[in-house]
């Protein structure tokens, strides 16, 4: 699997940059650029159009057999929340570029984010392979077993039990106390630049206005009555998308209110490079939202597929930020960063498994012989990932060296 990458259309990286997030919230793409330019990882994360765009359009990435992907694989896009059963679960947790593509395409990118964070977790380069060559083991073995299960805190172990752990021992008080002010004896979401901005007139009323139509057509309408609203700051990728945390009054009182994600979807960065025939699906949140369901063990709190007007959003439980594992605290144990890969292989075959044979992914029966056929793709896959990691620390540089020039004149 020998693969020539490109390296964009003669543009800046820069300019490749800028034209793909044409449009979006200044005040949060702001945000957004500051955060690529802090480190390589941050770059990867939040810029996941470069790594599609560079992608032959032929050639062996694209040999392997079509599955769901979420595709923007990394290690920061697997993590913790709440089911619809309200167990704790881990899993994928992240399907706003989801599409059918070849499985290589998903492997890749999950490669190139553990040797591309390995500075930052002060991983040695030698151990960060061996990182990639566990995850890609447990992958395998998992598709050979083809049987899709799934990860809760019975059975987790080492890092992700703990952060499992952790959830359910969370209470609904302190989270909200993280989010919110309490003003005159009402909860206030907090506007701190950080997780929330102020929300103007217009899509204060647009949203509440939405809610109230959206609770009409749910069991207990009084749930989701609008008591806040703010513009919501998080990930790197969608920075600048429309994206609104909504303080609802759940079961009521101060304690049992509820906060929402409500997010705008405009569609796949990876649309303009997938060669295999998608679906048609209603809007790109109903993609979004039906991908997630098939690749999922269970599915996060009120996940459901909405419109406004002409755009459609993708509404759920907003999951809180120390959910997601901080893998910085392997502390020296490379044992426990083992643990973590090996989980995250066996989950991301249990998803293509999970998802086998709906509309136009492969059977399962393809799966397990591709998990069979592991030596002849292990090698060469993990080879272009490291020569695709070093692109992206290039692009990163460049980057980084113009966003200080021009925030400096």
């Amino acid at each position: 699997m020998k693969t020539t990458r490109k390296t964009g259309t003669g543009r800046s990286v820069a300019a490749r940059i800028a034209a793909f997030n044409a449009g979006r919230d200044p005040e949060r793409l702001a945000l957004k650029y500051r955060a690529l330019a802090d480190n390589p990882f941050s770059f990867l994360r939040g810029t996941c159009h470069l790594f599609y765009d560079d992608l032959p359009a032929d050639g062996p990435l694209n040999a392997a057999p079509a599955a769901w992907i979420c595709g923007d694989l990394h290690l920061e896009n697997f993590g913790c929340y709440k089911g619809e059963n309200r167990l704790a679960y881990f899993d994928l947790n992240d399907f706003d570029e989801a599409i059918l593509a070849p499985a290589h395409w998903e492997l890749s990118r999950f490669l190139v984010s553990v040797l591309v964070a390995a500075e930052a977790l002060q991983v040695q380069p030698s151990d960060a392979t061996a990182l990639c060559e566990v995850f890609l083991e447990a992958y395998a073995a998992a598709l050979v077993d083809g049987k899709a299960r799934w990860v809760e805190r019975a059975t987790a172990t080492g890092m992700v039990h703990d952060l499992l752990r952790g959830v359910k021992e969370r209470s609904r008080a302190a989270f909200l106390d993280s989010r919110t002010d309490i003003k005159g004896g009402k909860r206030r979401l907090r506007l701190d630049g950080k997780k929330a901005l102020v929300a103007d007139e217009a899509d204060r009323d647009k949203v509440t206005a939405f809610m109230a139509s959206f609770a009409q057509t749910q069991r207990a309408p009084e749930f989701f009555k609008v008591l806040d609203v703010a513009r919501r700051i998080a990930g790197t990728g969608s920075l600048g998308v429309e994206r609104y945390v909504i303080l609802v009054r759940g079961r009521g009182g101060a304690d049992g209110q509820f906060l929402l994600d409500l997010k705008h979807a405009p569609g796949s960065a990876l649309a303009p490079h997938v060669r295999i025939p998608q679906p048609i699906w209603p809007s790109e949140a109903e993609r979004v939202v039906s991908v997630q369901r098939r690749v999922q063990a269970i599915s996060p709190a009120f996940l459901s597929a909405v419109h406004i007007g002409d755009r459609s959003y993708v509404l759920k439980e907003l999951l809180p930020s120390q959910d997601r594992l901080v893998l910085e605290r392997w502390n020296g144990k490379l044992r426990r960063l083992e643990g973590v890969m090996r989980t995250m292989g066996e989950v991301v075959a249990w998803g293509q498994l999970r998802a086998s044979g709906r509309q136009g992914a492969a059977t399962a029966d393809a799966w397990i012989a591709f998990g069979r056929e592991a030596r002849t793709w292990r090698a060469p896959l993990l080879a272009d990932a490291q020569a695709y990691a070093r692109q992206v620390v290039a692009d990163w540089q460049l980057f980084a060296a113009e966003y200080r020039k021009q925030t400096a004149s």
